[in-house]
């Protein structure tokens, strides 16, 4: 299964960078926009493959109390953000490039960032839970996760733009990478959703049973908040 999938998203990779060169050549909009809905197939396929943080969405979502409109937001927050930071990279400057990538595709300056702020996440809702205080998560405490899971950019994105930029067409690039955002988003969506429902399921099958529900919810929080420090320790001190 993985990889097929890494066949899939290797032929449309190709054939994407064929269509950049057309453009670049002269190529009309219409002709690349055509292909744009690829892009969409290409993001949601490359979300399936390790990485992209939705050990973390999940984790974080299993353990709080975020309904499904919320955890939609934090999936598309992720998105956003795991795309558009390897745009930025590539647009701003070499000289950033040089600086925070330390090989092909990464940028293990954010990647460290990104695993310690989702670390002091995961203390924050350890403590919480061992405080036994019952507490409803805000949309700014979920849209924060997603920033800093996302902070990581999307590699394929960093060479497809880099791909675009070389060859004097940047704004193909970013077409791409916003109908890629599109696809991550929903293999994202999907993944947050179903952590969700997971979650609310459970908690109706003992909601007859109120002290076992606070209890199951402050034990799934601290095993997330956990979870996510361990991530956290494993990424920046191990990597």
């Amino acid at each position: 299964m993985l990889q097929w999938v890494i066949e899939v998203q290797r032929e449309i990779y190709l054939t994407f960078a064929d269509r950049i060169g057309a453009f670049a050549s002269g190529g009309s909009w219409a002709a690349l926009g055509a292909f744009l809905p690829m892009g969409i197939v290409f993001g949601a396929v490359h979300a399936m493959t390790p990485g992209h943080s939705k050990s973390v969405l999940a984790t974080y979502l299993a353990g709080s109390s975020t309904g499904m409109a919320r955890s939609l937001m934090v999936s598309l927050a992720l998105s956003f953000t795991h795309v558009s930071m390897a745009v930025l990279i590539v647009l701003l400057s070499l000289p950033l490039v040089s600086i925070a990538l330390g090989s092909v595709g990464r940028a293990p300056l954010l990647e460290d960032l990104s695993r310690g702020l989702l670390g002091v996440i995961g203390l924050w809702m350890l403590w919480r839970a061992l405080r036994r205080a019952n507490h409803v998560h805000g949309a700014r405490e979920g849209a924060a996760v997603g920033f800093m899971a996302g902070l990581i950019p999307c590699p394929l994105t960093t060479f497809v733009m880099t791909f675009a930029v070389a060859r004097g067409v940047p704004e193909a690039g970013i077409a791409f990478a916003v109908a890629m955002m599109a696809g991550v988003a929903a293999t994202l969506s999907l993944v947050a959703v179903t952590a969700v429902f997971f979650r609310q399921q459970v908690t109706r099958l003992l909601e007859t049973r109120p002290r076992l529900i606070a209890a199951f919810t402050r034990t799934v929080e601290a095993v997330a908040g956990f979870v996510l420090v361990a991530v956290a320790l494993r990424e920046v001190l191990i990597r």
